[in-house]
C-alpha cells in the first residue's frame, strides 16, 4: 500500500518540474515534446537515442524530438538556470560546488568539438567530446547544475567547420580552466548557495582558478600535483617535499565521507600557510592550507591539496570537503546510466547543449526524489569525534593546523 503514495509523489514532483520550465517553450507542441523527451530519458529505454525515445513516447518517427533538439526555438541556458535553481532549492544551502569534466566517446569528425583528446571516461586519448560540468552537493544529495562544451583549437581555428556544426561565430577558444571559471562566476552570480568549491588537480593547479575563488570569498579544497610549488617570503618548495618533512604525529586518521563500502578513511596531514601580504586583509578572514591524504593500505600513495578556508575551520572539515569531489563522479555515472546523458546522436552545437540540459533536468528530478525519500526515512547518523595532532613547524611557513578538541567534542557535519 505504501507504493501508491510514492507513485503520487513521483508524479507530483515531475509535474512541478515541467511547470517550472514550461515557460521556456513558447509553443504547446514544444512543451509536450519536451515532456515526452524527459519522460523518455527517465524511462527504462534500452538506448536513449531519437528512434527509441520516439518509439517509447508513441511517436511515428523521431522527427519531432529531433526538431526539439536541433531546430526549435527555445533557450537551453534558461532551462539550465531553472535546473540550477531547482537543485539548490531541493538540496539546501551551504553545499560544495564541484568542478570536473567528462568525455563523450564519438565516431566521426562532424560532432561539434569532437577530436582525439584525453578523457578520463576511457582513461586514454580517444575520439570524443569533452564537457566541463559543475555539480552542487550537500548532505542531502548532489546534482549537475551547469555545463560547457570544450572546443579544441582545431575547431575554433576553422570557422567554416564551426559554421557547419552551427557553432556561433563569437564562440572562440577557451581552455577548460577558463570554462570552469565562467561556470563558477555564473553559479555565484545567480545565487547558488555554495560555501565551498572543490576540483581535481587539472583545475586546482591553476592559480587563476584559485585566485577567483578567493576573490569571491569562497572556501576551497582543490587537488594539486605533487610538483605544485608553494611560495612564500621564506622561499619556495614543492608540496611533496613539504609533506615529506611533516613529523609522524602530524598525521591523523580521518574519514572524508562515506563511500559505497562505508567510511573512506585515510591518514591526513595539514598546516596553515602564512598570510599573503598583498592579497589578504589584516586580520585575515581566511587561511591558506596545504593538505595531504595518505592511503592506509599503501602509504606511498599520497594525494596533495591546497585549501583556502575561513578562520576557525579544522582539518576534519577540510578532509570532508576534499572527499566530496567524488559526488560529481556519481552524478556523471547516474546521469549517463539512468538519464542518457551520453546517449545523444546530435552533431550540432545547439543540439549538444539542449540534450545535456534536459538530461541534467531528469537527473535533478531523480535527486529530488531521493531527497524526499531520505526525509521520509528521517534516519540520522552520528560521526565520531576526531582528535587533531599538535603539529607545529618551525620557521615562517608552517603553523599549528588547529587546536586539539576536548574528548567529548562533537565534529560538525559538512555544510
Amino acid at each position: 500500500m505504501d507504493a501508491i503514495p510514492e507513485v503520487d509523489d513521483w508524479k507530483a514532483e515531475l509535474e512541478s518540474v515541467f511547470a517550472r520550465v514550461a515557460g521556456r517553450f513558447a509553443r504547446a507542441d514544444l512543451r509536450w515534446r519536451m515532456r515526452d523527451y524527459v519522460r523518455g530519458l527517465l524511462a527504462p529505454v534500452g538506448r536513449k537515442n531519437g528512434w527509441q525515445l520516439a518509439e517509447w513516447a508513441g511517436h511515428r518517427d523521431p522527427a519531432g524530438l529531433q526538431h526539439l533538439l536541433n531546430g526549435a526555438r527555445w533557450d537551453a541556458d534558461a532551462v539550465r538556470d531553472d535546473v540550477r535553481d531547482y537543485a539548490a532549492e531541493r538540496l539546501g544551502p551551504g553545499g560544495v560546488l564541484i568542478i570536473d569534466d567528462t568525455g563523450f566517446i564519438k565516431k566521426g569528425t562532424a560532432s561539434a568539438g569532437v577530436g582525439r583528446q584525453y578523457t578520463g571516461t576511457s582513461g586514454k586519448i580517444d575520439n570524443c567530446q569533452i564537457g566541463v560540468f559543475a555539480a552542487y552537493a550537500t548532505s542531502s544529495g548532489r546534482a549537475l547544475v551547469d555545463r560547457e562544451l570544450y572546443l579544441p583549437k582545431a575547431w575554433t581555428s576553422d570557422r567554416e567547420r564551426c559554421r557547419t556544426a552551427k557553432i556561433p561565430d563569437e564562440r572562440g577558444f577557451a581552455t577548460k580552466g577558463e570554462l570552469a571559471r565562467e561556470i563558477v562566476r555564473r553559479c555565484l552570480a545567480a545565487g547558488l548557495p555554495a560555501a565551498w568549491v572543490t576540483a581535481d588537480e587539472a583545475y586546482g593547479q591553476d592559480w587563476n582558478f584559485r585566485r577567483l575563488l578567493e576573490q569571491l570569498g569562497l572556501g576551497y579544497v582543490v587537488a594539486v600535483p605533487k610538483s605544485q610549488q608553494i611560495k612564500s617570503l621564506a622561499g619556495a618548495w614543492r608540496i611533496d617535499q613539504l609533506i615529506d618533512e611533516a613529523p609522524a604525529d602530524a598525521w591523523q586518521r580521518l574519514s572524508c565521507g562515506d563511500g559505497a563500502k562505508g567510511p573512506r578513511v585515510y591518514d591526513w596531514a595539514a598546516a596553515k600557510l602564512p598570510a599573503h601580504l598583498v592579497f589578504d586583509p589584516d586580520p585575515p578572514s581566511h587561511h591558506r592550507w596545504v593538505l595531504a591524504r595518505r592511503s592506509l593500505s599503501d602509504p606511498s600513495e599520497i594525494a596533495y591539496y591546497l585549501a583556502h578556508a575561513p578562520v576557525g575551520v579544522e582539518i576534519d572539515e577540510l578532509a570532508r570537503i576534499a572527499g566530496s569531489r567524488w559526488a560529481i563522479e556519481e552524478c556523471f555515472q547516474a546521469a549517463k546510466n539512468e538519464c542518457g546523458l551520453d546517449e545523444y546522436e546530435v552533431r550540432r552545437y545547439i543540439g549538444w547543449y539542449r540534450h545535456i540540459t534536459l538530461a541534467m533536468l531528469a537527473h535533478a528530478f531523480l535527486t529530488a526524489l531521493a531527497v524526499q525519500a531520505s526525509h521520509r526515512e528521517t534516519a540520522e547518523t552520528n560521526r565520531p569525534a576526531s582528535f587533531l595532532s599538535p603539529w607545529r613547524r618551525s620557521g615562517d611557513c608552517w603553523t599549528l593546523s588547529c587546536p586539539t578538541p576536548a574528548p567529548n567534542s562533537t565534529v560538525t557535519g559538512m555544510p
